[in-house]
């Protein structure tokens, strides 16, 4: 069996969580809502994707690096899902530090890039970067108790999309569909609540940049998100009767192996 180097594999996570951050934000804070520029004899028209297009761009940024290099690192990009994996024993505890460590050097490194465009516009960052908060940071004014159920109701049925969907006997080759699907929907609900996290290392990502008491706030998106993901892990056996601890979701597939053959059939050498 191929089994990617960590160092490759922790790039993929870096790299998958650097788009994530890139797209998803990037669409908030630059799409979400955008007027075109006034005529003389007409109002501005609103061509933004508002809050479905936000949602979408999450989904669309997962499944497609998860096609791009689901095969070298599991396709995780999520701290969340990263504990909950290893809950699940689909996952060894001795990468999760790495991986998440990995998660947030993508993660930050796309929070300075968008940080960075919007100051080439002459705008202000504070309070403009699709930060996740809660009470006046909500901006559905929601209250903690609101925002952390939701956020920790939400990242458990998200892990548990993943769990389901990198069995290896789940519908070969639609697992990136299913969790970018389940992704898009768990946004198009937390929005509302709290920008949409379901990832801290989306929100670690631009809550020092945004500065406007996100940074105080980040620990409950920490907090909600591992507290479902590992919840998530902890009863997707028991409630569904199927125990897979055997296959690890971090790129060592057998699938992979079967693809990486050279021109006379023989597997590739690790």
């Amino acid at each position: 069996m191929y089994i990617p180097k960590l160092r490759s594999r922790l790039g993929a996570e870096a790299l998958g969580t650097f788009w994530l951050v890139l797209l998803g934000c990037g669409s908030a804070v630059f799409d979400s809502r955008f007027l075109t520029r006034e005529l003389a004899d007409q109002a501005p028209v609103q061509v933004g994707v508002g809050h479905l297009g936000v949602a979408v761009t999450f989904g669309l940024a997962v499944t497609t690096l998860a096609y791009a290099v689901g095969h070298v690192s599991g396709a995780h990009f999520n701290p969340a899902v990263t504990v909950g994996l290893a809950v699940a024993k689909r996952f060894d505890w001795r990468h999760v530090p790495a991986y998440v460590a990995a998660q947030l050097a993508g993660g930050l490194l796309a929070g300075g890039a968008l940080a960075g465009l919007l100051s080439s516009k002459g705008l202000a960052t504070t309070g403009n970067l699709a930060a996740n908060g809660f009470g006046a940071h909500s901006p559905g004014g929601f209250g903690l108790g609101a925002v952390f159920a939701l956020e920790a109701l939400v990242t458990a049925f998200f892990v548990y999309v993943v769990l389901g969907a990198t069995k290896d006997d789940a519908p070969q080759g639609f697992a990136p569909l299913a969790i970018g699907f389940a992704l898009l929907a768990a946004y198009v609900l937390a929005i509302p609540f709290s920008n949409g996290a379901v990832n801290p290392a989306r929100s670690s990502a631009v809550a020092f940049f945004n500065g406007d008491g996100a940074p105080g706030q980040l620990w409950v998106f920490w907090v909600a998100p591992v507290v479902g993901g590992a919840i998530a892990g902890a009863t997707y056996a028991w409630i569904t009767g199927d125990d897979r601890r055997d296959e690890d979701v971090e790129g060592s597939t057998t699938n992979l192996a079967n693809a990486a053959r050279d021109v006379t059939g023989r597997p590739v050498a690790s």
